[in-house]
């Protein structure tokens, strides 16, 4: 049924310079689970840590993925941020943190986007607008809304707190 004609020409085979490979896939890195890493940790590619690390992890151009089995004592700057597993320190994602439903912070979060699934559990503030002016304190040079004066009108000031008299 299916016959090569005699005119068809020969399949096109492109020929691979020598010394050159495939680029492969985004290459990501992992920490076992019966890993323990004291210090400093970066990078540049992405990383799942199923083990325990103190310190710090500065992959900011890469995505970091904290698994079930991970528990981390430090501040996390990526890419984008995922929780599986327990952190105790900062958030610092460019593009976003999501904190899975067995994912457990203690710490803040600064991200453009936060993602937290039903069930997880999160202790700490968040801020959606980094390097804006929601994330910077306020100066003692200006005045802040919360620090401005307020005309409150005469009918509160002459307010009794229930259960107290009047004399």
């Amino acid at each position: 049924m299916w016959k090569k004609t005699e005119n068809e020409p020969p399949a096109a085979v492109t020929p691979q310079a020598p010394g050159r490979r495939p680029a492969p896939a985004a290459e990501v890195s992992a920490i076992g689970s019966s890993i323990l890493i004291k210090g400093d940790l970066t990078g540049e590619e992405d990383l799942t840590i199923h083990g325990r690390l103190e310190g710090e992890v500065r992959l900011e151009k890469n995505n970091v993925t904290v698994g079930q089995s991970g528990h981390i004592k430090a501040d996390i700057y990526g890419r984008s941020i995922r929780v599986e597993g327990a952190v105790e320190g900062n958030l610092y994602g460019r593009q976003e943190v999501v904190i899975r439903a067995s994912g457990r912070v203690q710490g803040n979060i600064v991200s453009p986007s936060v993602t937290l699934e039903n069930g997880s559990k999160f202790k700490g503030a968040i801020d959606m607008e980094p390097g804006g002016k929601a994330s910077r304190p306020a100066s003692k040079t200006e005045p802040s809304a919360a620090t401005e004066p307020k005309t409150v009108p005469a009918a509160a000031k002459t307010a009794v707190a229930p259960g107290s008299s009047r004399g």
